[in-house]
């Protein structure tokens, strides 16, 4: 999509469920993470074009990698699997078993030690040693535990719950559940504010992926200080807005409309929904590309 005018201008093909468009740590690269195909392909973002599959990678449902870039993190949601690769070679380095279902979001603590992912289909969240690859810890907060980030401070993290319609505020270091900010019907992706003052919580409504959309979607903005919602952004005549990321000056947040065949453009600064792009069915994981940062921690554009 040109951001310079709101167009679609190139589709290609690169298998079955492609989920997230997930930037390569030294931001050379985008992978898009072909689940149902186990691959990933590698999109050139100078170009915005398909260059190569990397193949018998299991059922990639979302990327990340450890903050100093030694590792990269699949997601094997599907087999309950978080799989740690070498990020050059893809060679597999060791396979962790998550006793939970639904394996999917992850954040990182600031010291880049630690990781904490979700699982959407058993309501737990599990803490994860980075060196050890091992699991240290875990939390049932109940409900869909989506998307996952971490407060300006370091010392709580923001899991938005899809089916409890909120934000569950959790003290990772003992994972321990300090809080439970209601948002709004099927809360589900955070993204930081340019400035890291608000958080954008995706309400993408009362929609499942085997049942008609029922009801509208919104945004909710949140203070991570405060830990309160200071505003409501609707989507006028429904939608369903989940993945996505602002732009590089703050502006604008971009959104897919996973049940809406659209994506969506937010005006930050009023909350105004500027554009609705026709896609196609099933958008998904969203990138906004450049993003400002260093290096990135994965998924569709978690910088730093």
């Amino acid at each position: 999509i040109d951001p310079a005018t709101f167009r679609m201008i190139r589709k290609f093909h690169v298998g079955q469920f492609p989920e997230h468009i997930t930037p390569s740590w030294d931001l050379k690269w985008l992978y898009v993470d072909v689940a149902a195909s186990s691959a990933l392909g590698v999109i050139d973002p100078h170009t915005g074009k398909l260059v190569r599959m990397i193949k018998d990678i299991d059922h990639p449902y979302n990327l990340y990698f450890t903050p100093d870039g030694s590792k990269a993190i699949l997601v094997a949601e599907y087999y309950n699997r978080l799989d740690f690769r070498d990020p050059h070679t893809w060679r597999l380095i060791k396979s962790v078993p998550i006793p939970h279902n639904g394996v999917n979001h992850a954040e990182f603590t600031a010291d880049g030690k630690t990781m904490v992912a979700s699982c959407e289909f058993s309501g737990f969240l599990v803490r994860i040693d980075l060196d050890t690859m091992a699991i240290t810890g875990e939390l049932n907060v109940g409900g869909k535990p989506v998307d996952v980030k971490l407060s300006p401070d370091g010392s709580l993290m923001f899991n938005a719950n899809e089916t409890k319609d909120g934000v569950t505020v959790v003290d990772w270091a003992n994972m321990r559940e300090v809080q439970f900010i209601p948002t709004a019907k099927g809360a589900h992706g955070l993204y930081p504010s340019r400035d890291g003052k608000q958080l954008y919580v995706t309400n993408r409504g009362a929609h499942t992926l085997r049942a008609a959309p029922r009801g509208p979607g919104s945004v909710s903005v949140l203070d991570p200080v405060a830990r309160q919602v200071v505003a409501t952004w609707p989507v006028p005549k429904g939608g369903s807005p989940d993945m996505g990321n602002v732009s590089a000056d703050g502006t604008e947040l971009w959104l897919s409309g996973r049940f809406d065949q659209e994506v969506y453009v937010f005006d930050t600064r009023s909350g105004r929904l500027l554009h609705r792009i026709f896609v196609g069915r099933g958008p998904h994981g969203l990138t906004v590309w450049p993003q400002p940062g260093r290096y990135s921690l994965g998924h569709t554009g978690n910088m730093r």
